[in-house]
């Protein structure tokens, strides 16, 4: 199958890309990372229309996005919207035009009217339902990013690991997520376009772990995978604010894409495979 991946050089289309070709798709890759021309802000964008036109199957993964740091720091301002809402206008017209099966990548934070980031993925989704493509809600998920900015938070807590040695929280750790291995989430995303038909436009399919761990356990989760290689002095240091990002009213996760997927990584060996792999960037092989 030809598959076009919008935001292949994302921490999610990166492992998606390799995935899909080890499955034996035939996948081009999309992301201004890799060539400025590739900017899906750029309107008209002759580049985009020809791999939109010529694929069987798309993945609109490509956002605006970070994790908490970056979205605290970014969500509020005109380049974000813009650029987000550009984006957006620029891909689902052109999906619209081919009239493609897509699934476009969605947050646990689209119902968060308080922040620019969830109402614009809202916006995705009302496109998305528009065209009778597939809406998917990610919880936090995670693997090896190459863009520390934007570095979500098991990666940014073992670059702090290697480089500080301690694990700066902006909270006090006590709020709690679900996350999910990026492997898995590909195999996610495999499934729903192989069973494209079983599904309908405002279906509820969330991909996660389905279980949630606190940011401290987390952080010393990865305080052991420290304490295996001999570095027993990385330290985890609590800041003392609540979290401001996701309150609590981000999106219960609903469990209907059990009928066709389910998880396989746990938290622990998913954060020891993402650790295996940074680790090798300081000179440890693990």
């Amino acid at each position: 199958m030809k598959i076009t991946i919008l935001g292949s050089s994302g921490q999610i289309g990166a492992y998606l890309s390799r995935y899909l070709r080890d499955k034996g798709h035939d996948v081009t890759d999309f992301d201004k990372v890799e060539n400025p021309e590739q900017d899906l802000t750029i309107i008209p964008n002759p580049h985009l229309e020809e791999v939109i036109s010529n694929a069987d199957f798309v993945f609109f993964l490509a956002f605006d996005v970070g994790g908490s740091r970056y979205l605290k720091k970014y969500q509020h301002t005109f380049d974000f919207v813009n650029n987000n809402t550009r984006m957006m206008a620029n891909v689902f017209g052109l999906l619209e035009k081919y009239r493609k099966r897509f699934v476009f990548a969605s947050s646990q934070m689209s119902n968060m009217s308080y922040s620019p980031y969830g109402v614009l993925k809202r916006v995705g989704e009302l496109y998305t339902q528009t065209l009778n493509g597939l809406t998917v809600k990610f919880w936090n998920v995670y693997g090896i990013e190459k863009d520390h900015e934007k570095s979500h938070v098991i990666t940014d807590f073992i670059r702090k690991g290697f480089e500080e040695g301690e694990f700066e929280m902006m909270t006090d750790g006590t709020e709690e997520r679900q996350f999910l291995y990026a492997e898995d989430c590909c195999e996610a995303l495999e499934t729903l376009m192989k069973c494209y038909s079983d599904f309908k436009p405002t279906d509820p399919l969330h991909i996660t772990s389905f279980r949630s761990d606190s940011i401290k356990s987390v952080a010393e989760m990865i305080q052991g995978q420290f304490n295996l290689i001999g570095k027993y002095d990385v330290k985890i240091k609590p800041g003392v604010a609540k979290d401001s990002v996701q309150l609590d009213k981000r999106n219960e996760a609903d469990n209907y894409i059990h009928g066709w997927w389910l998880p396989k990584t746990s938290l622990d060996k998913g954060i020891a495979k993402v650790f295996v792999e940074m680790s090798k960037e300081y000179g440890y092989n693990v």
